[in-house]
């Protein structure tokens, strides 16, 4: 079928594994890095490599992307050498990075005007998701590309969501929950700190608060998967980029004419304080809090 021919952009932590996915699956693939290791790699596994940005919509009929910042999935889509400008119709083009709403709808746009469908459409999961295909996607776009698309979202994920036909809408329901697992990941770290002072086990805190309302997915997440093994290297989501997604909330809000005032005072604490933990994964906020003095802004 001519819809099996799938380009994917980015395979890095999270893209490797989804496009992996979907070679295991049964389609073609043809894969792009700028990191040529990375294409190796998938060459290993059955990818196609050797293509370019440029090339690659000569090849594909549907392309995704996985991409670390929103200029780089700016560059990409809308570039003199980008997606939309080397598109050969019938194109449609699904992003899975986290980026702004108004870079979506942007993209989008100059999509449309060539005649090309696009989705925004954001993961959550981390890596561990995109390995075992269990993630989360969040689409925004016409509701006939979903439909197109779902066949190939339920290779790389479990729950499908479509939250409106606005392209920029999946990435606000993103950006308010990356705002909430930053917000809560900051409140495990105090919370384990009083802890520590007070002389009470980490073990015996997680098991009352885990029957209590205070709990979150944050909790369980940090605390058993990182604190409690004393391991916080380079992490599934990195306390960088926690702060660019906080950053784009905070953006997405301003836009909207929402306040932030613990969104706000967390961005600028990270800004000031994670400068030796920017790779480090987001549940070394506790490390930073109890291990460094911090600047706490007033």
């Amino acid at each position: 079928m001519e819809t099996e021919r799938i380009g994917f952009l980015g395979l890095g932590n999270m893209g490797f594994p989804m496009a992996r996915n979907l070679l295991e699956a049964g389609y073609t693939v043809y894969g792009v890095d700028v990191n040529k290791n990375s294409e190796e790699l998938f060459s290993q596994v059955g990818g196609k490599v050797g293509y370019t940005v440029e090339t690659l919509p000569s090849k594909a009929n549907i392309i995704f992307t996985s991409l670390p910042t929103p200029q780089i999935v700016e560059n990409v889509y809308l570039g003199t050498d980008g997606l939309i400008e080397n598109a050969v119709t019938p194109l449609t083009l699904i992003d899975l990075s986290t980026i702004s709403p108004t870079l979506n709808q942007k993209i989008a746009k100059a999509a449309q005007e060539r005649g090309i469908r696009y989705l925004g459409a954001p993961v959550s999961g981390s890596v561990s998701g995109a390995e075992t295909a269990t993630l989360t996607i969040i689409a925004g776009g016409e509701k006939e590309v979903y439909n197109f698309a779902l066949p190939y979202f339920e290779v790389i994920g479990k729950s499908f969501f479509h939250v409106g036909e606005d392209h920029g809408s999946g990435s606000i329901v993103k950006l308010i929950n990356n705002l909430m697992l930053g917000i809560h990941s900051q409140a495990v770290a105090e919370a384990l700190s009083i802890a520590d002072q007070a002389g009470l086990e980490h073990d015996i805190i997680y098991e009352v608060i885990d029957k209590c309302t205070g709990q979150s997915a944050a909790f369980t997440r940090n605390f058993k998967n990182f604190i409690a093994q004393d391991e916080y290297g380079e992490g599934a989501f990195t306390n960088a980029l926690l702060l660019k997604d906080l950053k784009l909330a905070k953006e997405a809000s301003d836009n909207l004419s929402v306040k932030l005032p613990v969104g706000n005072t967390l961005i600028k604490y990270l800004e000031e304080n994670i400068s030796n933990y920017t790779d480090k994964d987001i549940s070394s906020l506790y490390l930073l809090l109890t291990n460094q003095e911090t600047k706490i802004s007033q």
